[in-house]
């Protein structure tokens, strides 16, 4: 067999004195030495072979052969004409063009990154959680006694294995502070399940934001004075707030929130059912026993905690009437939004 150095130098002669006469010739001479079988594809193959010493002295003339004969047929495929556009498609260039339908970000997606933008521009920071958790976690960190309501089959989705659907996200913030130190001051989007029937204002599923925030002297009025400054930002201006007191075990004392209507602006009609309040959200004063579930010192901290439906808010903010519309993959309904990228 011809010696690795003499197959090397002559082919590097044949390559050199190669001087392609059309795009057919280049792409022959393509395959006679770059293709699968190529010769320098075989010297390639062969030179793994080689012992150490061998390889030292070949290796960069290879490399220079196989560059060089890359470079003839780039030059060559530059160099050829190209055929004329009627020569290659029978397509009629004089027929109308068909427009093309750009997608869209559905309006739950929207509206979810409007919220978490409007909770970042204050210092808030975004976690997420398992969809599946277990009943410390969804439950008896949150102060959910055992035979609390919301424990009972109608309203969970159980699991084997002692665990559930998630709830709520506050499960979120459970994992966030039993694995950190405060302060904290987070968001916990989220999808959630509960077992309800479905119907315009009900589902077995939704999304939820709910945020808290945990420091050294906390209080109410900064609650009050951050959902304000959400429902301004996402409701115009003008709108007010006003906080009725509520119950929820995990918060102490506890309340919901609503905003004026900014439909009838506090006039009346069907959508605040003529009381020009609208319901958005729950909050109030993280319960000391939370903090103590998850290894807080609740003399030493305090906190605040709210959470919110984006399918609410978003049913609010594009006057949409069946909450079914969001689940439903409608293009009817979808393709209203094809203008929302926010």
């Amino acid at each position: 067999m011809q010696p690795m150095e003499e197959r090397v130098a002559q082919l590097m002669r044949e390559v050199e004195a190669f001087l392609p006469s059309s795009a057919e010739d280049a792409e022959q001479f393509r395959i006679r030495t770059l293709g699968r079988n190529g010769s320098i594809t075989q010297l390639f193959d062969d030179f793994k072979a080689l012992p150490p010493e061998q390889k030292k002295a070949l290796g960069q003339p290879l490399n220079q052969l196989k560059n060089l004969a890359q470079e003839k047929v780039q030059l060559a495929a530059a160099a050829s004409p190209r055929k004329p556009a009627a020569a290659q498609s029978s397509e009629d260039i004089t027929r109308p063009g068909e427009p093309g339908h750009l997608g869209a970000r559905h309006p739950l997606s929207l509206t979810r990154e409007h919220i978490l933008s409007i909770f970042q521009r204050i210092g808030f920071s975004v976690a997420e959680g398992p969809e599946i958790e277990d009943d410390f976690h969804n439950f008896s960190a949150l102060n959910f006694p055992e035979d609390h309501p919301a424990r009972d089959m109608q309203d969970t989705f159980f699991l084997p294995g002692n665990l559930a659907l998630r709830t709520h996200t506050s499960s979120v913030q459970v994992r966030v502070m039993e694995n950190g130190k405060p302060p904290f001051r987070m968001l916990a989007p989220g999808r959630v399940y509960r077992n309800e029937a479905i119907s315009a204002r009900a589902h077995c599923q939704f999304h939820q934001v709910e945020g808290f925030v945990v420091d050294k002297g906390v209080s109410f009025a900064e609650l009050k004075e951050t959902l304000l400054f959400f429902s301004r930002e996402m409701f115009g201006v003008h709108t007010q707030i006003r906080l009725r007191p509520s119950y929820f075990p995990f918060t102490e004392p506890s309340a919901e929130m609503d905003v004026s209507c900014m439909f009838c602006h506090q006039k009346g009609c069907n959508i605040c059912k003529h009381s020009g309040w609208v319901e958005i959200l729950g909050c109030g004063m993280i319960d000391p026993a939370v903090l103590q579930n998850v290894g807080i010192d609740p003399e030493e901290y305090c906190g605040f905690a709210f959470g919110m439906g984006i399918e609410r808010i978003a049913m609010l903010r594009y006057g949409v009437n069946d909450l079914r519309h969001f689940f439903e993959n409608d293009q009817r309904f979808l393709q209203q939004f094809s203008g929302g990228i926010e």
